[in-house]
């Protein structure tokens, strides 16, 4: 890891210098501009004092050329600076995502939080210092989409899931690419939206703008009005009805469908940065060369059958959202009108619907993946002692040497647990605070990582391919008039449905049926467990109740026990995290309680 970590701050310090040296050489050329200025304005004074002074005159042009010329250097280096900043600040973002220092990364994934989820609530999927927050480098919206799709909508095709993991590999190797990649989005510094009306808007053809005999009209009218006033000005040769008749029929055209006009222009300028970046993206992905089939497989279907790639038809695009300039600016309205612009740009938007519009959104969303699996593959890059898990299409098999939870990075505490049949279910007791439910939500999102085909945070790890479901935090909702523990029984019940229904139910249960009193907690908690064996289901649960230990000798070895515990030294507690076999032998509450400072001496 320290070599990783190096690695980044490397790139961090040189960038950094590298800023320096750009933003000396941006002043100098600014303080070189401003001279070539002043000494421009100064020979243009004496050149109209002096009249026809060739050489001042000479020396003016000279000055206004130089002028520009340092104009245009200067930008392209603004640009350049403005890229090599954000290559710093992605390199500083691998630094504290190593570090642990992560949790102030400003995409947390809260659009896709759902309480309901099967799993992801509990798990920490999104939300403030969650799985997504950690990971994400993705820059549009359809690129955050899929990889939320793919952490709480886990893959259960073995051979997909595979082909994800060699992706995963092959693009972990390629660092410099994942930071183009994202690089090429944060350049764009609105954000990117979600483009669904754009893809509606690109399958829904308008025939009369499509018609050859109306695309003529369009095309050459102008021409005609521009050339009647031009002849009529200059030779005075034609009457002033022509031109004039001709712009009165360009002000009613201009003027006649102007809401459906305004409507479609509006929403193609709307999405011109989403479509900047799209370019961008899978122009960087085009012209790289892949190994694995799942990242080739993609390239193909970018491929519609057209003679221009798909970052071409984009790039089209691009330049007809550049042309629908401000149309609010009152000289907008004279050029629209002379040269019918609107209806120029509408040709040639529903040309370019008729040629690439049906694929648009198939780009997009292939766009999508390849930014989620370029958050993947940080991973891998990131932890190369991860291991890539074994996906085995046999029932009820969890198992994983030295497994630790992935967004704990400071004294990280790993642990081996092995479910198989006939123990398909395991018990896990434990005193406060001593790491039941941080070990259950390690096993949870250790299996969403590799459904995604990521690796995990373990030395060995081998699972059957499951439906998650979790039962860990259980509120009250007042709107609904829901108390917490009528919730949990409701999560509960879609567990129990679930295993009637599915092939194979992952459940992690945490401290269940809390809400009641000790004796129906326990006879609950008993009937519960026995009936999820029964229907099939594999999982953890975690639990005070000490006597639920009994169900291993009553059942065989059909359900294992495991504890955590602490352990005191000078009068203080400590925990080591350590997962053991059996029943845990100790308690701590009453410790707790005295700590925080209740008076305990006469019980």
């Amino acid at each position: 890891m320290k070599s990783i970590k190096s690695i980044y701050e490397r790139r961090f310090n040189y960038y950094s210098k590298l800023l320096t040296t750009l933003s000396k050489n941006l002043n100098i050329i600014a303080n070189i501009r401003l001279l070539v200025g002043v000494i421009t304005i100064i020979n243009i004074i004496f050149l109209f004092k002096l009249k026809m002074n060739y050489i001042i005159g000479g020396i003016s042009v000279l000055c206004i050329f130089l002028f520009i010329y340092l104009v245009v250097v200067y930008n392209k280096l603004e640009n350049t600076k403005k890229y090599i900043s954000i290559l710093k600040e992605i390199n500083l973002c691998g630094i504290k995502r190593i570090t642990g220092e992560w949790s102030n990364f400003s995409e947390k994934g809260n659009e896709f939080k759902d309480e309901n989820h099967n799993f992801s609530y509990d798990l920490d999927i999104f939300g403030q210092a969650s799985l997504f927050q950690w990971i994400n480098s993705a820059q549009t919206y359809i690129g955050r989409k899929t990889l939320a799709d793919m952490l709480s909508n886990p893959c259960k095709n073995k051979e997909n899931i595979n082909k994800r993991q060699e992706a995963i590999h092959e693009l972990s190797s390629k660092r410099w690419w994942r930071h183009r990649l994202k690089a090429e989005g944060m350049l764009i510094m609105e954000k990117c939206n979600y483009s669904e009306e754009l893809f509606d808007w690109a399958v829904n053809s308008n025939s009369f703008y499509s018609n050859s005999i109306v695309a003529l009209i369009i095309r050459v009218l102008p021409m005609f009005t521009c050339a009647s006033l031009l002849f009529y000005y200059l030779t005075n040769n034609i009457s002033i009805l022509i031109p004039r008749v001709l712009l009165i029929f360009q002000v009613l055209l201009t003027f006649s469908d102007i809401s459906h006009k305004n409507k479609e222009l509006n929403l193609v300028y709307k999405y011109k940065n989403n479509i900047k970046v799209y370019k961008k993206i899978l122009n960087h992905f085009e012209k790289t060369s892949f190994d694995s089939e799942y990242l080739n497989d993609l390239k193909i279907k970018l491929n519609n059958g057209s003679n221009f790639s798909a970052a071409e038809q984009l790039r089209k695009l691009e330049k007809l959202s550049d042309s629908i300039s401000n149309r609010s600016n009152l000289m907008f309205y004279l050029i629209n009108i002379i040269l019918l612009w609107d209806y120029q740009c509408m040709v040639d938007l529903e040309n370019w619907k008729n040629q690439f519009g049906s694929s648009i959104k198939n780009y997009i969303f292939i766009l999508g993946e390849i930014e989620a699996l370029s958050s993947l593959a940080t991973i891998e890059h990131d932890y190369p002692h991860w291991t890539t898990p074994i996906i085995t299409e046999s029932p009820s098999i969890f198992n994983a040497k030295s497994l630790g939870h992935p967004l704990i990075s400071i004294n990280q505490i790993c642990n081996d647990i092995n479910i198989e049949k006939p123990s398909e279910i395991i018990l896990i007791t434990g005193s406060n605070m001593s790491g039941k439910s941080t070990f259950l939500r390690t096993i949870g999102i250790n299996l969403v990582l590799a459904y995604s085909g990521a690796p995990v945070c373990a030395d060995y790890m081998k699972c059957s391919i499951v439906d998650i479901y979790t039962c860990m935090r259980t509120s009250d909702n007042i709107e609904k008039s829901i108390s917490s523990f009528y919730g949990e029984l409701l999560r509960i019940k879609k567990i129990i449905n679930a295993t009637k229904e599915s092939n194979q139910i992952f459940f992690l249960l945490d401290e269940i049926f809390k809400g009641t009193n000790s004796q129906d907690r326990h006879i609950g908690a008993k009937v519960l467990i026995k009936q999820l064996y029964n229907n099939g289901a594999m999982g953890l649960v975690s639990t005070h109740d000490l006597e639920l230990g009994d169900l291993e000798n009553e059942s065989n070895g059909n359900f294992k026990n495991y504890h955590f515990r602490e352990y005191y030294k000078d009068n203080k507690i400590y925990f080591d995290y350590k997962l053991r076999s059996g029943i845990s032998t100790t308690t701590n509450a009453l410790y707790l309680i005295k700590m925080i400072g209740i008076e305990l001496d006469n019980y």
